[in-house]
């Protein structure tokens, strides 16, 4: 045979070699040998290790009771348990860098630190509503535009609230139902915080007939709100007449209450009043007066066979509508 053909030969079995699977169990154990003896090599440094995570644990438990105490004590129990959480997660994070170098005494925080920063950006975009939840959450709890407890009305839903959370705000409808606002809602979108003050103003508009005294009525409706307590003597209701209307006058009654009163039960109490009192002073509450005019339109002519000679029949219909503006 040829040299070449030899060598032909030579490279054929070196591929032949190469397709096959070598079962050497000799191998897998030397390798697995090594990975012990490794393991044993570091195993005080993963005792290390584990000793610097429990006192890690337990500082970053020491550190947030502590942060929460501090702002309990000024009636701001959310905001404690916010950056409570927030500073316990810094610590065991930080304290998770320190015992992998320890473990692995080649590992470089700062290049570690570096990986984390480029891969923020991905997280950030995964996390976005996360991460923007929260920050308006602390943003609300440190700028305070309102507090648990307060009444408050945003998109349509108004409650009170119950609890700010890291992801959202928990209100309680009057009605016994639980409304789950996200953070960037709130702090985005305008805020109605009813109890803000403590006293709110209420109003209700009263017709009463144009052959009515309006000074009489007036002071008829005054002394019926004395009569009800829980409205305030300061600042005094406001009784003036408002508006002329096509069927009577209109007076604009105007109170105060206290905001943690019962606002729907007071504005009962004033409308019932009111009428009572108008009533004993012989006073007109006149329901709302129409007048329609009928007008043929089929085309018949009348005997002057003139259209412009056809008079409109009237008629009166009188409703029952009243008006009132809360």
């Amino acid at each position: 045979m040829s040299k070449q053909g030899e060598k032909e030969n030579e490279i054929i079995q070196k591929v032949d070699a190469a397709q096959q699977i070598d079962l050497d169990l000799g191998v897998a154990i030397e390798r697995i040998d090594s990975w012990v003896d490794a393991g044993i090599r570091l195993l005080p440094n993963i005792i290390v290790a584990i000793v610097i995570l429990i006192l890690v644990y337990g500082v970053a438990l020491f550190v947030k009771g502590i942060v929460r105490r501090q702002f309990t004590h000024r009636n701001r129990n959310n905001l404690g348990d916010m950056l409570g959480g927030f500073v316990k997660w810094v610590i065991l994070v930080t304290g998770s860098l320190l015992a992998a170098t320890i473990v692995i005494p080649t590992l470089n925080p700062g290049d570690l630190i570096a990986g984390l920063g480029v891969s923020s950006v991905a997280i950030g975009f995964a996390f976005k509503d996360i991460l923007q939840n929260w920050l308006a959450g602390l943003l609300i709890l440190l700028r305070q535009p309102f507090e648990i407890g307060d009444q408050i009305e945003v998109n349509g839903h108004e409650g009170t609230v119950e609890r700010i959370e890291t992801r959202a705000t928990i209100l309680k409808t009057y009605n016994g139902q639980q409304i789950v606002i996200p953070n960037s809602t709130i702090y985005t979108d305008e805020v109605v915080v009813r109890s803000a003050y403590s006293k709110q103003r209420s109003q209700y508009d009263v017709g009463i007939g144009y052959s009515s005294d309006i000074d009489q009525a007036c002071e008829v409706i005054e002394h019926a709100l004395k009569e009800i307590p829980e409205i305030e003597s300061d600042p005094a209701p406001v009784i003036v007449p408002w508006d002329l209307a096509a069927s009577w006058v209109t007076i604009r009654v105007q109170w105060w209450r206290r905001t943690e009163k019962n606002g729907m039960l007071i504005h009962a109490s004033v409308i019932k009043a009111i009428k009572k009192s108008l009533e004993k002073a012989n006073i007109d509450m006149p329901f709302e007066t129409r007048v329609q005019l009928l007008h043929d339109q089929t085309g018949a002519m009348d005997e002057d066979n003139d259209p412009q000679d056809r008079k409109p029949k009237p008629q009166e219909s009188h409703e029952n509508k009243p008006t009132y503006s809360v």
